[in-house]
């Protein structure tokens, strides 16, 4: 009885009425839509203006423009072309282009907007000269940003996409596994501009990581459930398709 009892409950949430799934998925791309806003805002303020190539698509971004002149926003948007395509493949379909296509349109756009109108909002642009400082805001605000996409279950495309396949295929912390593509990206960075720059980069990175963490997580230190059970089907149903968590 107890089994036919769970069997339901999980049947019933799963099939929910269409309106609450609608609510969830406008929450989802809400959500994912602030996220991006509030790294692209992060981006133009505190890492443009002083070279902070902090890693992923973004950071050859900032490369590409001292030495071209090319977009930033621009770049990040057709530089994700290739990975899409990868990401097509390795991570579900529908869901993988819907959530990652959001967040990569919207922080082209925003950061293309920011480039035009911040400098005419704050009445000192940069807001800053002190580098340190601009390095840890923009870790912050970018970490809080990516801990929010990533809460939702998008990726705001970039290296983030094989941070996400990574995770995904051996449960590695996402944050973890960007460092280590990203610091390629920073020893780029140190030929381009000098070599203080590149190591403020990878200070932002830092705190960037833990910030997601945070965000992701909360202030919780499990991670790992062990449910001894003897029907685990339906817990198995109910932890991949509605938490989002990977179960052994």
């Amino acid at each position: 009885m107890a089994r036919k009892r769970l069997k339901e409950a999980v049947k019933q949430k799963l099939e929910s009425p269409g309106w609450q799934k609608i609510l969830r998925i406008l929450n989802q791309q809400l959500a994912i839509t602030l996220g991006a806003a509030l790294n692209a805002f992060a981006y133009v303020l505190f890492q443009m203006p002083y070279n902070l190539a902090a890693g992923g698509v973004s950071g050859l971004g900032i490369i590409v423009n001292n030495l071209t002149g090319f977009s930033p926003g621009l770049f990040f948007f057709t530089a994700n072309i290739p990975l899409f395509i990868l990401g097509f493949f390795a991570l579900d379909k529908g869901r993988f282009l819907f959530t990652s296509t959001l967040a990569v349109v919207v922080f082209s756009g925003a950061t293309e907007f920011f480039i035009v109108h911040m400098p005419t909002v704050f009445t000192q642009f940069p807001i800053t000269e002190n580098k340190l400082l601009a390095t840890i805001y923009s870790g912050l605000l970018i970490g809080i940003g990516l801990g929010i996409i990533y809460r939702f279950g998008g990726t705001i495309g970039g290296t983030s996409i094989i941070t996400r396949i990574i995770y995904n295929k051996t449960g590695f912390p996402m944050s973890q596994s960007g460092l280590y593509v990203d610091v390629i990206i920073i020893a780029v960075a140190g030929f381009v501009f000098n070599w203080e720059t590149s190591l403020l980069a990878f200070l932002a990175i830092l705190i960037a990581g833990m910030s997601a963490d945070f965000a992701l997580e909360g202030t919780s230190q499990m991670r790992t459930l062990m449910i001894i059970t003897k029907n685990p089907e339906p817990l198995r149903y109910a932890i991949i398709n509605e938490l989002k968590r990977s179960v052994t």
